[in-house]
């Protein structure tokens, strides 16, 4: 089998499905793909028994799973010398830890959302934050997803409060507020907040908003097809195989980076 070909972790899921769908429209070959136990058949595409055997068969491997597949899939796609698409979210700070030392051997593309529009709104929020003084405008995200999503915020929640701390030079960990309840106190200045919410089967929503006295600017972007996920990985499948070994990002896919 090629080590060509695109290997999709997941591949009998919704979004497994739609992977495949969006390799086979790019022309690209498939390698194959692995799904949780159980899942023995998925029509005429090699099904492997684990990501060991997937990353050695595959030129690439594109991972929508769970966060608690992200230690032991980075570790044996580090082994195998696989480059690796991870859209998983919800990771912990020993998930990224994994992450980054599997970054040091193999080309890692990370992205909290694959979605170029998403991508354009963080590479906004950046900008914005750095131009609009924290003391001056309060900064929120309000997400919204359908009613099985497990984690929250969600992750391009969490993306846009990285970009948004980034340019006012600050870390999210330190500023973030989620999940306000009860007697809360006065909003702390420089504070970036988050509400998110759930229900029916929103792909993705998601706004950012400036609050100041005088002006409230609103960035807002609505996903309506998961297919756009699928297609942005597959675009970032094509373009990491090749590259040196580092983490990157859907902004480097897109050549909004230096160096991309």
């Amino acid at each position: 089998m090629s080590r060509q070909g695109i290997g999709i972790a997941g591949i009998a899921g919704r979004m497994g499905q739609m992977l495949v769908q969006e390799v086979e429209a790019a022309g690209a070959p498939l390698a194959g793909g692995i799904d949780r136990p159980g899942v023995n058949d998925v029509g005429a595409v090699a099904l492997f028994a684990d990501m060991a055997g997937l990353a050695e068969a595959a030129g690439v491997v594109i991972d929508f799973t769970h966060a608690s597949t992200v230690r032991p899939h980075a570790r044996m796609l580090a082994k195998a010398g696989t480059p690796w698409v991870l859209g998983t979210t919800g990771l912990s700070v020993e998930d990224e830890a994994e992450l980054q030392r599997a970054a040091e051997t193999i080309a890692i593309v990370y992205a909290p959302n694959f979605s170029p529009g998403v991508n354009l709104v963080l590479a906004l929020a950046e900008k914005m934050a750095a131009a609009l003084p924290a003391a001056r405008y309060d900064a929120e995200i309000v997400e919204m997803h359908h009613r099985q999503k497990v984690d929250a915020p969600s992750g391009t929640a969490i993306g846009l409060g990285h970009a948004v701390a980034r340019g006012r030079g600050v870390e999210l960990r330190e500023v973030m507020e989620s999940g306000r309840d009860g007697h809360t106190g006065a909003r702390k200045d420089g504070a970036i907040g988050f509400s998110a919410m759930r229900g029916g089967q929103v792909v993705g929503e998601h706004t950012l908003l400036f609050a100041a006295a005088d002006e409230h600017i609103e960035i807002t972007h609505r996903a309506f097809d998961r297919r756009v996920f699928a297609a942005g990985a597959v675009r970032a499948a094509l373009w990491v195989r090749g590259r040196a070994p580092g983490l990157y990002s859907m902004m480097d896919v897109l050549g909004m980076t230096a160096g991309a």
